[in-house]
This record gives C-alpha cells, sequence and structure tokens, in this order.
C-alpha cells in the first residue's frame, strides 16, 4: 500500500464525533455558551482525532483562526466533528466543526470552526515522526 494511501485510510479512520449539550452552567450572562468552553471541546475533540490518526504522544502546539459565527445559545445540542487535515513530519493538523442543532427540530448547521496543530513526542518529549516508517 503507498504512503497516501495508508495516510488516507488513517485519516478517515480518525474522524471523530463528540456530541455535547449546552446547559446554564457552561454559559455566560447572555445565556450563550462561554467561548473558551466552545474552544477546551474543540481542543480535546481534535486531539483525539490526532491520537486516533498516529497513536503517540502528542501537545497541542497551535490553534489557528477560530471563527465564531454565530452564539450558541443553552439548551442547544452540538456536534463536534474532528478531521485530520494535514499531516507533517512531526506534527498533524486537525480541522474542528461545532454544529448546532435546536433540540426539538431536526436541522443542524455550522456554527464555530478552527483548526488545531499538534506534535507527537517521543520518550524524551522531543519531537518525533508522528507515523513510524513501518506503518507507511
Amino acid at each position: 500500500m503507498s504512503n497516501e494511501a495508508v495516510i488516507s485510510k488513517r485519516i478517515e479512520y480518525a474522524v471523530t464525533r463528540v456530541t455535547k449539550t449546552v446547559f446554564p452552567g457552561r454559559t455566560n450572562h447572555h445565556n450563550t455558551l462561554f467561548g473558551g468552553e466552545a474552544l477546551a471541546w474543540m481542543d480535546e475533540a481534535a486531539f483525539i482525532a490526532a491520537t486516533r490518526f498516529c497513536r503517540k504522544p502528542l501537545v497541542t502546539v497551535c490553534s489557528d483562526r477560530v471563527d465564531f459565527k454565530e452564539s450558541i445559545q443553552a439548551g442547544t445540542i452540538l456536534e463536534l466533528v474532528a478531521r485530520v487535515s494535514h499531516v507533517g513530519r512531526t506534527s498533524i493538523k486537525v480541522q474542528v466543526d461545532i454544529f448546532v442543532e435546536n433540540m426539538y427540530d431536526d436541522n443542524q448547521h455550522k456554527a464555530i470552526s478552527g483548526s488545531f496543530t499538534f506534535v507527537a513526542l517521543d520518550e524524551q518529549r522531543k519531537p518525533t515522526p508522528v507515523l513510524d516508517a513501518t506503518l507507511v
């Protein structure tokens, strides 16, 4: 199997979906989701996708352009979808989209999107290739 085929297969396997509910304890004085809460959830979903891709210890090194297209009201359901978007030698970039839906209808739309970059670490906590040579 070619390197591209292996990487493509691992990217598909790593797609991660996390569902959350926005309860009042996670909202601000406008009764909307705290932005920091959304960022933490996005980083976690991205971390899971990146880990599933390479199965190595990882650290977040960057969050790029997070777009809050709309505020998210309390009492809504969120689906976070994380997909590996780029594979470097020691780094992985993951795109995360948050989709929002009302609890009482089927309409779902994207409200927040952003990307997160992770670096794989070896036992000495130094950058290491995200994929072993035996995998690609």
